[in-house]
């Protein structure tokens, strides 16, 4: 493996993981703590909640999408970093208290590596959805986990299969070239209809142009945004009924908005390559979907705020 800063004698998986820790540690420190603070005898604790966080980021970061093999691969290989480790059991449960954490974390990281990511000036906001599979469509029926709270049985027309879990909606800051940056960020059950779920954010859109895909259009929404905000929302054309096929402007127009919002679906990809977000089923609560979906998203920024 290639020496990162040889002058220290650093591997780069020891710079990486020292990264991790060191910003965590001084996160947590800083804004993190009240969102898991302990009032019992026990709050002095040999093994930190630094470490557990830490441990799940970088696990992520080398590829490791699971909880069980991340901490397989901290006992195995990482125990002289982490000599308390405790039973995996008990790793699990601490890991599950950061549910409220997790996506505090998220905010945070943005608003520290703001100044890496240089959206300065954006005007283009670029907006999708992708489906979180906690069970597929032969199971889809029978999953219970997280259902009191948030997770139901939709249907994904982008990958045109039925599944139980829940849908992530970003709206991404445009840039140039490279991926979009969140901005927003929400969760919702896999029924829900994307639309909806922008109308609850459009307000904060005043001056910008958003880029869309079908699922969004809507001749009043566009209408009102104008009007009210000055919002352009564009999305590709819709067929009218009985209409089989679209005229040239209009696929033109449509054809232009697709390769504009484009690098939002690379984002979506991008994730699921670096983190595996989109299977989820090895989640047993809402606590644990939590996890998973905030501290993959919390992870897959670091490694793009580090490689800026």
């Amino acid at each position: 493996m290639d020496w990162e800063f040889n002058s220290n004698r650093l591997y780069a998986w020891e710079f990486n993981l020292t990264r991790v820790y060191v910003y965590v540690s001084d996160t947590y420190a800083e804004t993190l703590w009240p969102y898991c603070q302990r009032f019992s005898n026990n709050s002095q604790l040999f093994f930190t909640d630094e470490e557990v966080i830490a441990i799940y980021l970088f696990g992520v970061t080398e590829g490791h999408f699971q909880v069980k093999k991340i901490y397989e691969h901290t006992k195995k290989y990482l125990w002289k970093f982490f000599p308390f480790l405790p039973s995996y059991t008990a790793f699990v449960m601490r890991l599950n208290r950061f549910d409220s954490l997790m996506p505090a974390l998220v905010k945070q990281i943005l608003h520290d590596f703001g100044y890496v990511f240089d959206t300065t000036g954006s005007v283009c906001r670029l907006i999708d959805s992708m489906p979180v599979i906690m069970a597929d469509a032969r199971r889809s029926s029978r999953a219970k986990v997280a259902s009191e709270e948030i997770a139901e049985k939709g249907y994904c027309s982008s990958k045109g299969i039925w599944y139980y879990g829940v849908k992530i909606h970003i709206l991404g800051i445009e840039r140039k070239g490279t991926l979009p940056l969140p901005e927003y960020i929400g969760v919702t059950g896999a029924e829900a209809h994307d639309l909806p779920v922008f109308k609850q954010i459009a307000p904060l859109l005043s001056g910008k142009k958003v880029y869309a895909d079908k699922a969004y259009a809507d001749a009043m929404l566009k209408q009102e945004l104008i009007e009210n905000l000055n919002t352009d929302l564009m999305t590709p054309v819709k067929l009218k009924k009985g209409q089989e096929k679209h005229f040239l402007p209009d696929k033109l127009f449509s054809t232009a908005v697709c390769r504009v919002r484009q690098p939002i679906e690379s984002l979506f990809s991008w994730l699921q390559e670096k983190t595996g977000i989109e299977i989820a089923s090895k989640v047993r609560s809402f606590n644990g979907l939590m996890v998973h979906i905030f501290g993959k998203l919390a992870a897959a920024l670091l490694m793009l705020a580090f490689n800026s």
